[in-house]
């Protein structure tokens, strides 16, 4: 201290803490001239005993005039040192740093301006100092006071110049710096980030594409700065980093996808877009590191296929068709179990276009990797399984494919069925609403006969009764309206006279004994009228209800329906199917007279020309009612089940293989289940109701009287049965 107070006179101590800035000013010109002196003399140790005054008892001082004063003497130090400031910069730089969070704004604006001229002076040798210097930087970036940032900015572009001529910098000492800056919110200090990360990047020397993952988000994450200016800054300079990518031949791509996934969900609408442009040339040019990423990248994509901005969709269904293209091996860390939890995911999603390509997806590496998919299955099957449900009709076809290319397998095929068959059980309206559309698809992929032998078999041992008679009525339904079912129809229609339809029709029969009417229908498809016949006259009281109306108005209506053609050309030829006009008129007698099906199936057996069996014509009756042949039927002459006469009464009773006997006797055993149930359920809804009702108002005998039905209206919502056609 005394070295340096023989050397500086007083008068310009004091002149150097003077409020007026030209006495400072003047002052610091002396203390450059001595400085200078002394460094020409080689005098060191009175010039960093100088240096030393000026920072304790000027820049440390609590008077805002001193600091003042003190920045502007170790500037004027520094300038007096020339060449030799580097040897003193330890002691020179800290307190003029230190005056950068000063409470006087002034002081903070002399300090730049110290520090503008000491950089000016040292150049390279200031880079020792870079990160404490950026740091202060990157708060006077948004200091309150506008002459201080005005200051900041020219120091900044000072510094920047220095940097780029430096080849001391050091790059992986800055980045940590700047990782840890780039979260913050002010714009001006964004805008200060993004000015050095681009003036780096510019700089050959400096390899800044190596440190992107360590600043690649907070880029991203000024995408939605509310600043346009910013916005456009962040996207420029991540344009020019893509670029590089596309032309470098070494890129960290694991790490960028990561941030990039994440960022593809961001709620700001540009940042989406620049994360799934960037998504889309990470999948081009990635490769075999982006293998161990796919599933976090497809779960990005998906959603993104589906959002509200046409642009991002066109990339996203672009990227995804280049992510499905590609053929990893799971060597390489393909993972197949995290790609079908990621579709799994997104069968979720609230958008259909997502669930569609969620659903390609799992058929994709059903179709590629079918061993390892089968593996996961019991994670996806439910999820599957309640796809089925979605209110998307291409959805649901989509996912019976994925179904259909799973049961391939015995075991696998069998699973499916009984899932599904559960799931109609559970849910009606899934039966109701669906049940025609995934019955008859599922017959197009895995063949429509093993869907029905399989749904049949566990059909009848069904414990649910009413389930079961409801479901066997849609199937019914579904065989004789479907086009897809066309060739099952045709080999049914062949059942006494082709063992293969035969047995399908024994193994539909076991089921379909749930429903009379399914099984006349049967029975008229299979051609075994007089077995039709022997159904309809077993039928009593309880089995003629509301229900078995409904579902007889729609079988006649079918009956003229192109389907049935050939049972209408056959009644041409009364005397070979005599068996076929007696379950019609057994049919007829047993609608109401005034309901439109009797109309139209008497209308229908009026047309049926009265012949002989010989071929001779017999006289018609006045009205047109053949039934004098019904008469010739039964005085004694055995007509068999496809109109053939004179055969003994054994035969009668198992053509082709097929025991009628023992299928009666399976249809009646059936229906007594059937009443035995509905009785019990009667029995306790009128325990119920009459423990409801005040017994005056109770009336047995109502219970008793048969419910009379108009067909000619159509039924109501509360009797039509899930899966139905309304005709």
């Amino acid at each position: 201290m005394a070295d340096a107070l023989s050397v500086i006179p007083a008068g310009v101590l004091r002149n150097l803490a003077d409020k007026l800035y030209e006495k400072r000013k003047n002052a610091a010109l002396e203390v450059e001239g001595i400085v200078k002196q002394l460094t020409t003399a080689g005098d060191h140790d009175k010039i960093t005993a100088v240096i030393n005054l000026l920072t304790t008892e000027f820049t440390y001082s609590p008077q805002a005039n001193h600091r003042k004063g003190g920045l502007i003497g170790l500037a004027a130090a520094t300038v007096g040192l020339t060449s030799e400031a580097a040897q003193h910069l330890e002691q020179i730089v800290p307190p003029v740093l230190n005056s950068f969070s000063d409470q006087d704004s002034r002081v903070r604006y002399y300090a730049c301006e110290a520090l503008y001229n000491i950089a000016k002076v040292v150049r390279g040798d200031f880079i020792i100092f870079f990160n404490q210097i950026f740091d202060a930087l990157c708060k006077l970036s948004a200091d309150s006071d506008a002459n201080v940032q005005s200051a900041a900015h020219l120091l900044d572009r000072l510094v920047k110049d220095i940097v780029t001529e430096s080849d001391q910098f050091s790059i992986e000492e800055f980045i940590p710096l700047l990782r840890e800056r780039m979260n913050v919110l002010n714009p001006y200090v964004r805008q200060f980030l993004v000015g050095w990360i681009t003036v780096l990047d510019s700089v050959p020397d400096i390899d800044m594409l190596g440190f992107l993952p360590d600043f690649l988000d907070g880029l991203f994450n000024m995408l939605s700065d509310s600043s346009h200016e910013i916005r456009q800054q962040a996207d420029s300079a991540l344009s020019e980093f893509l670029q590089e990518i596309k032309n470098s031949p070494s890129v960290d791509y694991g790490r960028m996808a990561e941030i990039l996934v994440q960022r593809a969900a961001s709620p700001d609408e540009f940042t989406r877009l620049t994360a799934i442009t960037w998504i889309n040339e990470f999948v081009k040019l990635g490769g075999d590191q982006l293998v161990p990423y796919y599933a976090d990248i497809l779960g990005a994509i998906l959603p993104c296929i589906s959002d509200k901005e046409e642009k991002i969709r066109v990339v996203a269904r672009e990227t995804n068709e280049e992510l499905r293209a590609i053929k990893a091996d799971p060597a390489e860390g393909f993972d197949v179990g995290a790609i079908l939890s990621i579709a799994r995911r997104q069968l979720s999603s609230e958008w259909e276009a997502t669930r569609i390509e969620a659903l390609h997806w799992i058929s994709n590496l059903l179709n590629r990797r079918r061993a390892e998919v089968l593996t996961y299955l019991n994670d996806i099957f439910d999820t599957l399984l309640e796809a089925l449900s979605d209110p998307s009709d291409e959805v649901v076809l989509l996912v019976l494919e994925v179904h259909a290319c799973i049961a391939k397998d015995p075991q696998h095929f069998r699973q499916l069925v009984v899932f599904l068959v559960h799931n109609f059980r559970e849910d009606n309206s899934l039966l109701e609403k669906r049940g025609a559309l995934i019955i008859r698809r599922l017959c197009v992929l895995l063949d429509a006969e093993r869907v029905y032998r399989e749904l049949s078999t566990i059909l009848e041992g069904e414990s649910d009764l009413d389930f079961a008679s409801i479901m066997v009525q849609a199937l019914n339904l579904i065989l004789l309206t479907s086009s897809e079912l066309s060739e099952l129809r045709d080999l049914l229609k062949q059942s006494l006279v082709n063992p293969s339809g035969k047995d399908l029709f024994v193994s539909l029969y076991a089921s379909w004994c749930h429903s009379p009417m399914a099984i006349i229908s049967l029975c008229l498809l299979a051609q075994t009228y007089q077995h039709a016949s022997t159904v309809i006259q077993s039928l009593v009281e309880e089995d003629i209800n509301v229900k078995f109306l409904v579902q007889l108005d729609k079988l006649i209506r079918l009956l003229e329906t192109p389907i049935f053609a050939y049972l209408r050309l056959q009644l041409l030829e009364p005397g070979r199917h005599m068996w076929l006009l007696k379950a019609l008129y057994g049919l007829l007698m047993l609608l109401p007279q005034q309901s439109a099906a009797f109309k139209i199936l008497r209308t229908r057996l009026k047309t049926v020309p009265s012949y002989s069996f010989s071929g001779e014509q017999l006289g018609r009756t006045s009205s047109g009612n053949p039934y004098r042949i019904l008469q010739h039927m039964s005085s004694g002459s055995q007509v068999t089940e496809d109109g053939d006469v004179n055969l003994n009464e054994d035969s009668k009773f198992s053509h082709h293989g097929i025991n009628f006997t023992a299928r009666l006797q399976q249809f009646e055993q059936m229906q007594r289940q059937h009443r035995l149930h509905a009785k019990v359920q009667a029995q306790s809804h009128s325990n119920s109701t009459s423990s409801s009702m005040p017994k005056d108002l109770q009336r047995p005998e109502e219970l008793n009287r048969s419910p009379s039905l108009d067909v000619n209206r159509p039924p109501s919502r509360s009797r039509k049965g899930p899966g139905q056609l309304q005709l």
